[in-house]
């Protein structure tokens, strides 16, 4: 009868362990995983002009994360084209975690719905990792506009067909399709002019260059608290923290969804990232979030801080407000070539 001879303890666990390696290489999960990730500094885009509140807040992350992955994150401005420029970089950028946006819904996800040339498809190349904020607007106006609220505006721009100016930071930016909305239901053909930035805006917006706009609390506060911009109301569903005194539009009776949806902040890196990078860097940005002072200088932009958010939940909230902007591109007529 022959002997049947066992394997040493030690060679069997190191057999069982290459073929557990074995196992997970086939299916792909170790490839998945960011072996001393980062080894090198990463490139945060932020694909508009600095100085407005996007590029102050990926600076803030930015050090505060830095400290977390161990390597520097480096702000890259890439303005330009309602935030298209910059956001194609990296949906062209390699897929390892080391190219990533900080940008706004409309490049991230309303400019899909008002170019028939987009260079990218938000869906097919970018992977979501970590809403930041929601970043409700306070509507502004050149004290020379003989008006106080929302609903006066109207009422003024509806009076004065064709001579009134909006300001916006960039094409397909909120600030863009709340305006074309408003004009197109007051009939109040109203001018568009489109800006690399914020602060380009608001500052011609102080000069008089143009009548109105949408700008965020970091930027426009200054300027009225000093009377040289007026606060008519704020976007949303909550008046900010910041600006407790200015009611909401729909507050006003502006209760037009176009007013109450709000814009957000978010990180994007090119589809094919690893998921465990993305979900490195989302728990990165929830630990800087969660930080005191970057939860106070976030509230003192007028946005809500998103403490809690992760790739997953990033991208169910994405596609639950995907029909809705759609639907206000179409109301808006702002569809562009």
């Amino acid at each position: 009868m022959r002997t049947i001879q066992t394997l040493p303890r030690r060679i069997w666990l190191s057999a069982t362990a290459l073929a557990t390696i074995a196992t997970l290489a086939g299916t792909g999960a170790l490839a998945q995983q960011p072996a001393n990730y980062p080894t090198k500094p990463i490139k945060v885009i932020v694909p508009f002009a600095p100085g407005g509140a996007t590029d102050v807040l990926a600076r803030v992350l930015a050090e505060k994360m830095a400290a977390g992955l161990g390597q520097p994150l480096v702000i890259d401005n890439k303005p330009g084209a309602a935030g298209i420029i910059g956001t194609d970089a990296v949906a062209k950028a390699a897929p390892d975690g080391y190219t990533i946006v900080l940008g706004l819904s409309n490049s991230l996800l309303t400019n899909q719905f008002l170019y028939e040339k987009l260079p990218y498809d938000p869906q097919r190349d970018l992977a979501l990792v970590y809403q930041i904020a929601i970043a409700p607007l306070v509507l502004v106006a050149h004290p020379s506009v003989p008006v106080a609220t929302g609903p006066e505006l109207l009422k003024y721009a509806a009076a004065n067909k064709g001579k009134v100016a909006y300001g916006s930071y960039g094409t397909g930016a909120y600030p863009h399709l709340a305006g074309a909305y408003m004009s197109l239901t007051q009939n109040a053909d109203m001018s568009h002019v489109a800006y690399r930035g914020e602060a380009p805006m608001v500052q011609d917006l102080i000069g008089g260059q143009i009548q109105m706009a949408y700008a965020s609390a970091l930027v426009a506060k200054p300027h009225i608290d000093a009377g040289k911009l007026k606060a008519l109301g704020v976007t949303g569903e909550r008046r900010m923290g910041i600006l407790p005194n200015v009611p909401t539009l729909a507050e006003q009776g502006m209760a037009d969804e176009a007013y109450r949806v709000a814009g957000w902040l978010a990180f994007a890196a090119p589809a094919g990232t690893p998921p465990a990078i993305l979900e490195r860097l989302a728990a990165e940005v929830r630990k800087a979030v969660q930080l005191p002072d970057v939860a106070q200088r976030i509230a003192g932009m007028g946005f809500e801080a998103r403490t809690n958010s992760s790739p997953a939940e990033f991208k169910a909230a994405y596609m639950k407000e995907r029909p809705v902007w759609e639907r206000l591109i179409k109301q808006s007529g702002a569809k562009l070539d």
